[in-house]
């Protein structure tokens, strides 16, 4: 209440340290990959540095290298190199770069002798990108300095430099109004994290690629986003704070076939006569519209009776005579008809003892997160891979949401495979399509014939693999082509760890030693090294070891002892 974000102070340390940690998921025009990182680079302090980064994301900057420039020379990482002395006077607030259309303006004026207007008229054939009029003004320019003294050369430099950035240069006001708006954004997910994460789950309701990274994001962030709730959630995401605890609740209409007037009706009974005690309640107080079978059935399945004290299962097994026989009960009470036990139809619900029971039936673990992916379109309660994301990561290149950041190229992904389909081509050959995803994100994955034909036993959905193939980008958009898939079925075995005890007064000679038989046998086994006065130190990820084929080789080189 009284919150206005147009009153926010625009050098508030909260927003620039979520800046600078690049934790910007969700703020606007600052959520790509390499966006983040250029924020990390930069570790903004002003809210001149935030419209910076929005003018020096771009095509022409960057061939230049100015965004890594601007960063290095804004945090004393190199020294300012100033084109002429008297372009610190121009650019000293840009540190010599050329930022901004204005900036090239300014540096036409003083350097080639330019007037406003011819300045403009350069800022303008700059954007039409004619390379007849930029061959004429390049003339001209040139000629400009020659005539101002400041020499041919350094208008062939400026004009250089002026041809690889100007046709994508944004002004300066058109940057700093984009720029206010990602500056308010990114105060409201340093101060406000948890209502605006809800807030951005509710905007990409539906698309689960979109809600799947905003999900990992609010994990991240210690933020937990739980089932939905038939007597705390709204219609929308909402966020609460439990005793310190930041959860956010899932919105009833964001489950799959749950239509939002249906959610309407459900939280009007709610608000009106107080939570559901059972589903039994919940099947008699709502009016009969929000008793639609399949709706019914998806929330159930999305854990939305869980609170109720409800197993999903046996649930599942008797809410169609639940609901039968609720709307029986109506409707033998709009025509007047009083049931045996009519006295106590206002009691309450533990009154009644003709009810249907609910069998104590459970779902097992991997049945029940693939109801809820089914109906969410994510897993909430926990992931198929949640407690084996170390062991999946010693057997991937890098993590699926990192893949932005990658060239184009031969890489091996790991996850769970989902949305898988089958399809013919035109030829009749058989392909298939599925998305791998891992904790944090999710890619398309296209299997060809001749792979599919190699591999394709080992596919089916809820299955977590290995994935090598290739990565391919056009219009800044990734595709994934599979050549080889490994089904992982280890994953839950602890790995067995191999342990080295090197002799008292070991030398470098052994350390090498070691260090050559590790790297000539990798695998998936951590490998640790004792000494004499009983410490260990683990070698971690740079030496996992194929316990199999490495153990004869360092009981060779350092006894039958010394090696478990």
């Amino acid at each position: 209440p009284g919150f206005d974000i147009d009153t926010v102070p625009l050098d508030d340390e909260l927003t620039f340290a979520l800046l600078g940690r690049g934790e910007t998921i969700g703020v606007f025009q600052l959520e790509s990959p390499p966006m983040r990182q250029l924020l990390r680079s930069m570790r903004p302090t002003s809210f001149e540095d935030v419209s910076a980064v929005l003018a020096l994301y771009r095509p022409g900057p960057m061939s230049a290298n100015m965004h890594n420039d601007y960063a290095d020379y804004k945090n004393n990482r190199k020294k300012p190199e100033y084109f002429h002395p008297e372009a610190k006077e121009l650019l000293h607030d840009t540190f010599g770069l050329m930022v901004y259309q204005e900036s090239m303006m300014r540096v036409a004026q003083r350097f080639a002798g330019y007037t406003l207007a011819q300045a403009d008229n350069l800022r303008k054939a700059c954007g039409k990108k004619d390379p007849k009029v930029m061959e004429k003004e390049e003339s001209v320019f040139i000629e400009g300095c020659e005539a101002t003294g400041y020499g041919r050369t350094l208008g062939e430099q400026l004009f250089t430099v002026i041809k690889k950035f100007a046709d994508y240069a944004f002004n300066k006001s058109h940057t700093f109004g984009y720029g206010l708006i990602s500056y308010q954004t990114a105060y409201l997910k340093a101060h406000y994290p948890v209502e605006y994460i809800a807030c951005l789950l509710t905007s990409v309701k539906g698309n689960y690629e979109k809600a799947a990274v905003h999900l990992a994001d609010a994990r991240s962030m210690g933020i937990t986003v739980v089932n939905p709730d038939i007597n705390r959630s709204e219609s929308d995401f909402t966020a609460f704070t439990d005793g310190g605890q930041k959860t956010i609740v899932f919105g009833l209409s964001a489950v799959r076939n749950v239509g939002e007037g249906l959610v309407d009706l459900i939280i009007t009974e709610r608000r009106e006569n107080g939570p559901f005690v059972s589903f039994h309640d919940f099947a008699e107080r709502v009016p009969d519209q929000a008793l639609n079978k399949r709706a019914v059935e998806s929330l159930i399945k999305a854990g939305a009776f869980d609170a109720l004290g409800h197993p999903r299962r046996g649930l599942l097994m008797v809410h169609e005579s639940i609901i039968d026989a609720a709307i029986v009960s109506k409707r033998e009470r709009e025509r007047g008809v009083m049931s045996l036990f009519g006295e106590l139809e206002d009691s309450g619900d533990s009154a009644w003892s003709d009810r249907i029971a609910v069998p104590e039936d459970q779902f097992d673990k991997p049945d029940q997160l693939r109801h809820e992916k089914e109906m969410l379109g994510l897993y909430i309660s926990d992931h198929p891979l949640m407690g084996v994301e170390q062991a999946l990561r010693r057997r991937v290149d890098t993590a699926i949401a990192d893949l932005a950041d990658r060239e184009e190229g031969m890489v091996t992904i790991g996850g769970i495979v989902t949305n898988l389909s089958r399809r013919f081509t035109k030829k009749g050959d058989q392909m298939a399509t599925f998305v791998l995803e891992d904790l944090d994100s999710g890619i398309e994955v296209t299997v060809f014939a001749r792979t599919l034909t190699q591999y394709g036993h080992l596919l089916n959905d809820d299955v977590i693999v290995t994935v090598t193939g290739r990565l391919n980008k056009s219009d800044e958009r990734s595709s994934f082509t599979a050549q080889k898939i490994m089904q992982i079925d280890d994953l839950h075995k602890k790995t067995p760890e191999i342990i080295v005890t090197l002799p008292t007064g070991f030398t470098e000679a052994n350390l090498a030693t070691l260090k050559e038989i590790a790297t000539e046998y990798p695998g998936v086994s951590p490998l640790k090294i004792t000494i004499s006065s009983g410490r260990v130190f683990d070698t971690g990820a740079a030496f996992m070891v194929d316990v199999d084929k490495v153990i004869g080789p360092l009981r060779v080189n350092f006894g039958a002892n010394a090696v478990k």
